[in-house]
């Protein structure tokens, strides 16, 4: 059976943003795919704000080191542990706020496009840096480039303080090359695993010599670190630095390839259609590497409606709250308990939990974090106290032991309780011209992407029919408590 105009827009609005939201309802079964992609597209081109939750402390030490001299030892040579220690604090502290803070602009933002492209590239460069200042500067760059030209992103990440001290870049010098950033950038940056040589990783390796930063974050090029020998990388020879390294990159058709297939999984299907990608790929290429026409090539195929690709997705940690929310408007008393939720089901932004990035797909369901899943929507509504085990995290050098303190630490085992206020009345009213009879069917429609065996006499049996509002109410969260609505 053909899919609906609603079920095509649906199936957009899940893979090129978070779900529906309240207004949304209004013209989701009347419009076309194509005047919700326009809107995507339009609302994407608008400058975005940068987000500075850096405390007031941090900034005023890092200014003052600003001027300092030897730049790349600066903070390791000028600060007495004391210091240092309370920086690691405050910067977890802010890690949270900063977390927070584009969690809610995913819900609320009129450009829902770019910040799921962002959270893309959120684990495509996925870093695992402490700090504060650099972190902050690093997710600015990603969203504002996120549907740009994937050479510009390349190379801003590069060159990003947050980037470099996470893949040890500040310890590559022309004396003692270090090969964990050259690698890293081909590997999972560019060309993918078994497409470069030893050989290439070594020499690219001395090409970023000299890359650095300054204390508060800014690429700085030490020339007297830097090796100015020959190099040859990829079958090229030439005295070579690291913007020329990049380059190279961007000319191998293999990147194009990469990319194209990393995005494919994400936003289509994680079973890769080699004739797609080809498709894909070149066009890719051909265009400079630029990423909003490679994402409209992707929405405006007619495979990207095939039955196969709705609902064959699993919804990520940070999708599957960001889309309950929108649905559900509601304020929260205490927003940090989404980062309890986001540990425990296993996607802490700004935490990856290796250079590679969250694997995604079936990696985010295991027995204990699908009962959480399940139990979330119903914990929302009836605002009752739970228990809750998080995953743990045994990397220290990486901050998350700065992130829960000990203190908070026993919390996480213990008891919670969400407090969310959500605006059931602009939800409910969305409803107002919808038959008694058929509230089920349609609210099982525009909240499940995949029905799958959904028995409506089940559905029924566990719903509150003592007025039109609790009914409305208890349908909704019983579908959202499905495995069904995992999938989107």
């Amino acid at each position: 059976m053909p899919l609906t105009s609603q079920q095509k827009n649906q199936h957009l609005l899940w893979r090129a943003g978070f779900g529906i939201d309240t207004n949304s309802l209004d013209n989701i079964s009347t419009k076309t795919p194509n005047f919700f992609l326009t809107q995507l597209e339009k609302n994407a081109k608008t400058d975005i704000l940068y987000f500075d939750v850096a405390d007031t402390s941090i900034k005023e030490i890092y200014a003052t080191l600003q001027d300092a001299p030897n730049m790349m030892g600066v903070i390791k040579d000028k600060l007495d542990a004391e210091t240092k220690r309370k920086i690691r604090k405050q910067s977890a502290e802010d890690l949270k706020k900063l977390n927070i803070k584009w969690l809610d602009e995913m819900v609320n933002t009129n450009a829902p496009f770019k910040e799921k492209m962002a959270l893309f590239w959120h684990s495509h460069f996925a870093c695992r840096d402490i700090n504060i200042i650099y972190q902050q500067k690093l997710l600015h760059e990603i969203r504002a480039n996120a549907l740009g030209n994937f050479g510009d992103i390349l190379k801003v990440v590069s060159k990003s303080a947050a980037m470099l001290s996470f893949l040890n870049n500040q310890q590559n010098k022309k004396q003692h090359p270090n090969e964990n950033f050259a690698r890293e950038v081909m590997e999972l940056f560019t060309l993918g695993r078994g497409n470069y040589t030893e050989t290439d990783v070594k020499e690219a390796a001395r090409a970023f010599t000299g890359w650095g930063y300054t204390p508060n974050g800014d690429f700085k090029f030490k020339q007297n670190q830097h090796d100015s020998g020959a190099k040859t990388i990829l079958g090229k020879t030439g005295n070579f630095n690291g913007d020329d390294v990049i380059n190279i990159l961007l000319e191998q058709k293999q990147t194009a390839k990469y990319i194209t297939q990393k995005i494919y999984k994400y936003f289509v299907n994680e079973n890769l259609h080699s004739n797609n990608i080809n498709w894909l790929s070149k066009r890719f290429y051909n265009s400079n590497y630029n990423i909003a026409a490679l994402m409209n090539d992707i929405f405006t195929s007619n495979w990207f409606y095939d039955d196969k690709n709705i609902g064959a997705k699993i919804k990520s940690p940070i999708e599957l709250l960001v889309g309950i929310r929108k649905q559900l408007p509601m304020q929260l008393e205490k927003p940090e308990i989404q980062i309890v939720f986001q540990r425990a089901l296993g996607q802490l932004l700004f935490y990856p939990p290796n250079v590679a990035g969250w694997p995604g797909g079936k990696n985010w369901i295991d027995s204990s974090s699908l009962m959480l899943r399940l139990q979330m929507p119903r914990l929302l509504k009836e605002e009752e106290t739970f228990s809750l085990n998080t995953k743990s995290d045994d990397d220290q050098q990486m901050g998350m032991k700065e992130m829960f303190s000990k203190k908070e630490g026993k919390q996480l085992g213990g008891q919670f309780k969400i407090n969310a206020h959500i605006n059931w009345a602009d939800y409910i009213k969305k409803f107002d011209n919808i038959k008694r009879e058929s509230l089920l069917e349609t609210i099982k429609q525009i909240t499940l992407q995949s029905s799958g065996s959904i028995n409506n006499l089940v559905l029924e049996n566990h719903t509150d029919k003592s007025s039109r509002e609790t009914y409305i109410k208890s349908v909704t969260i019983a579908l959202m408590s499905t495995p069904e609505y995992q999938l989107c």
